[in-house]
């Protein structure tokens, strides 16, 4: 979808991003953008008349990256436990270059009661298909023996989700990134069955890609 932006939405859209990251939809304006950008508020306007087109062109650019990303991870067929940990590092390298410290839907969905309707709806999208995707990579690994849930793959999905969103808050809020791994670590040592030999971890292929 970014590539169907205009050069000076995807920057305002670009911007928009890191402000959200920073401190959520209510933390920021268009002047704001405006000052990073260095454009005028008109400008801004032009591209997006209200805050909420804004950022719903945001989320849903970000909700195809991630689609694509998740795709992607498909295509390189590293298995279960490969998907997992390529979801897993993608963040802690995120975190840990600070590129992208939080998800953008997970800051969001902390604001949900005051979020326009539209927005909402559409952070709801990126969570109900990342937490589908988890669900089927959850499935499928215990369906081949290499990994060991607890409770069904919808709610260790969801239990996945929700320690990878508190590990990043988390990360912040000790100005550490290692904390993020620390914690996710112990969640991936959770499912993974050490006496299986289908889990003799594949090493790191390249660069992440992007669930």
């Amino acid at each position: 979808m970014k590539t169907l932006l205009a050069p000076q939405a995807n920057r305002i859209t670009d911007c928009t991003q890191a402000l959200i990251a920073a401190g959520g939809y209510n933390g920021f304006s268009y002047a704001d953008i405006s000052a990073h950008v260095g454009i005028t508020k008109a400008s801004i306007h032009h591209h997006f008349p209200k805050k909420a087109d804004l950022v719903l062109t945001l989320v849903r650019r970000y909700r195809t990256a991630a689609t694509e990303g998740m795709a992607a991870l498909a295509a390189k067929d590293t298995g279960p436990l490969g998907c997992l940990e390529a979801y897993l590092g993608w963040w802690a390298a995120c975190i840990g270059d600070g590129s992208m410290p939080l998800c953008i839907c997970a800051m969001l969905a902390a604001e949900a009661p005051t979020l326009p309707a539209e927005v909402a709806e559409e952070v709801r999208l990126h969570f109900a298909g990342l937490a589908g995707w988890l669900e089927s990579v959850l499935a499928s690994g215990a369906a081949c023996g290499a990994l060991h849930l607890q409770t069904s793959p919808a709610a260790e999905a969801q239990l996945l989700m929700a320690t990878v969103h508190g590990a990043m808050i988390s990360a912040r809020a000790y100005g550490d990134p290692k904390i993020f791994r620390t914690a996710t670590n112990a969640l991936l040592e959770r499912l993974v069955l050490p006496s299986s030999p289908k889990n003799n971890r594949p090493a790191a292929a390249g660069k992440p890609v992007r669930p």
